[in-house]
């Protein structure tokens, strides 16, 4: 699990002007002082919380999902919880958290990536920003 939590996380930071906060127990993946993604990686259970608009009902009804506590819920996000040897759907997750970036991000950044797709095909299809920790981790792709 830890592995996939890895790549959810990387996945995180791949989008522009992402980076991770860790203002609680959870890491917060934000873009421009918005959060984008929560995740909590503290004891046995694993959480991630994204931010989804049309497929905020369907997300709530697969068994690891819910709608976030905090009066979050009521405004599309939903909350996935994974248990030690659960399996992490995670091309699913990297898309929920494509769709969650989208949503949050301000829309000149958003007009700079692909469509739709993976998180590598938008880091690609821009100029890195110059930023060695970005580079570095374009390079390991």
């Amino acid at each position: 699990m830890n592995d996939a939590l890895e790549i959810l996380r990387q996945t995180c930071l791949l989008y522009p002007e992402s980076y991770e906060e860790s203002p609680w127990v959870e890491s917060a993946f934000k873009v421009r002082r918005k959060s984008f993604v929560f995740m909590n990686r503290g004891g046995d259970t694993v959480s991630l919380s994204v931010k989804l608009k049309e497929s905020y009902e369907d997300a709530c009804m697969l068994p690891f999902a819910g709608p976030t506590h905090y009066g979050m819920g009521k405004h599309g996000w939903v909350t996935c919880r994974f248990e030690p040897g659960d399996d992490v759907p995670v091309e699913l997750l990297q898309r929920w958290i494509d769709t969650s970036y989208r949503s949050i991000a301000p829309k000149t950044l958003v007009k700079g990536l692909p469509p739709e797709g993976p998180p590598e095909a938008a880091l690609f299809s821009r100029e890195p920003p110059g930023d060695p920790l970005f580079v570095a981790l374009a390079l390991a792709l």
